[in-house]
């Protein structure tokens, strides 16, 4: 019994370390230039232990792809479907709670976008895209919102492209962004900081009514 516990505690943490290794990989390079290889070296294994594992580099991508993109949309499900908050605090919640995840991660914006432009088709089947948005609290508050007359926009897929765009593309072009005002990761990551409090600005401004 006792000699079994082992075994599985062994394998629990030898598959969590390939997945954390394969996590990293796959973020850095996309799943394309991936190679299994790598997944072993960054994971301190062997190439036959990692296929003993998970079959194929399709399979052990497919887990890290579902896991990080349900972690990345998990946090705008929650905000969106608060019935307690308003239009203008879940901008705010939003521009906290996802530059601090990609200060955190900061792979994750490009590693995303890498795979919707390899399969966006796919992409799309995997996310909640009812629960995410369409039937939200947040297009209830939206719609009403415009028929108030207090938002100016009335497609509120303007809203998240404006939001989003605002959040994200920032860390996407990091590396320009670095160059041109010669910052310190540091710096930067101080820049990101800061936006928490200006993109619910920029983003209010944008939908009242002229």
């Amino acid at each position: 019994m006792t000699r079994e516990k082992g075994k599985n505690q062994l394998d629990t943490t030898t598959e969590a370390r390939i997945k954390q290794a394969a996590r990293v990989v796959f973020h850095k390079k996309g799943y394309a230039a991936t190679r299994t290889r790598d997944i072993a070296e960054e994971a301190g294994i062997n190439l036959a232990l990692l296929n003993y594992y998970f079959r194929s580099k399709e399979k052990l991508f497919e887990q890290i792809m579902l896991e990080t993109m349900f972690g990345f949309m998990k946090t705008m499900v929650v905000i969106f479907n608060d019935a307690s908050t308003t239009l203008e605090q879940k901008v705010s919640h939003m521009a906290n709670n996802y530059i601090d995840l990609i200060l955190l991660e900061p792979e994750i914006p490009l590693f995303i976008l890498s795979e919707i432009r390899r399969d966006a088709t796919a992409f799309v089947e995997r996310m909640p895209v009812e629960e995410l948005f369409l039937n939200s609290v947040f297009i209830q508050q939206y719609k009403a919102a415009v028929s108030a007359g207090r938002v100016a926009e009335s497609n509120p897929l303007h809203f998240l492209m404006n939001l989003m765009g605002l959040v994200i593309f920032p860390f996407i072009a990091s590396p320009f962004y670095k160059k041109i005002g010669k910052l310190s990761e540091t710096q930067f990551n101080g820049l990101m900081e800061e936006r928490k409090s200006l993109v619910p600005v920029w983003i209010n401004a944008i939908l009242k009514p002229t």
